[in-house]
């Protein structure tokens, strides 16, 4: 009677040869993940300027606000100050403004008076943006603040109720350390064309159009 477990020949030779392959395999990956590392020194090394960037999140997708505000929650947790205005939501609460605004080192205004076909006023849509654009200006230029949040300002460039070229000027001349992020959809080429760092967000599928209200914790 054979044992099916006893190592004969054959089996050995298998053994032999799938080892051989996976030892292969090993050293493919290990050479492609040093090619990879010499690559990405190589870019580290070249990266020797040290300064503030403008970061613009735009597009039609989910996720603008919520990466802008990760990178307020990773500024203060290096001690940094952070100032952010919000030019849209400013009729309804969201868990950002409950969160960020009680922390020490983070100077939060609201200013909107809501979604633009809420309102339906333009003159107060224009004076609410303009006011907001006023404190913008003012943490924008000032050196003790590391990062500012103008968030849903590309909805008020968009509509023109904001100067587009009052917004260039205010992020070239601000202090030369100070990070900029503005979230928004339909960033004006003019505004991508300064800016360091853009990043589209696409719209795959959204639980909205099925029907489904809007969640606190996810878009509130």
């Amino acid at each position: 009677m054979s044992d099916s477990t006893s190592t004969g020949p054959e089996n050995v030779a298998g053994q032999t040869a799938e080892s051989s392959e996976q030892a292969a395999k090993e050293q493919r990956h290990q050479e492609r993940m040093q090619r990879k590392k010499g690559v990405v020194d190589a870019a580290i090394a070249r990266a020797d300027t040290v300064r503030g960037i403008v970061v613009v999140l735009t597009g039609n997708g989910k996720g603008k606000s919520s990466s802008a505000f990760g990178m307020v929650a990773r500024a203060l947790g290096h001690g940094q100050r952070v100032g952010v205005v919000q030019f849209i939501k400013g009729a309804f609460s969201t868990g950002e403004e409950a969160f960020f605004r009680k922390l020490e080192g983070v100077s939060y205004h609201v200013m909107g008076e809501g979604f633009t076909w809420e309102t339906q006023d333009r003159e107060r849509d224009v004076a609410a943006a303009m006011a907001a654009f006023d404190i913008a200006r003012s943490l924008m230029s000032d050196p003790d603040i590391h990062m500012v949040v103008l968030d849903e300002l590309n909805i008020a460039l968009k509509y023109g109720y904001v100067p587009l070229a009052a917004v260039i000027e205010a992020a070239q001349a601000r202090p030369a350390h100070q990070n900029l992020i503005i979230t928004g959809r339909g960033a004006p080429a003019e505004l991508i064309e300064i800016a360091d760092t853009v990043t589209e967000m696409g719209d795959v599928k959204h639980a909205f159009r099925a029907g489904i209200k809007a969640q606190h914790g996810i878009e509130l």
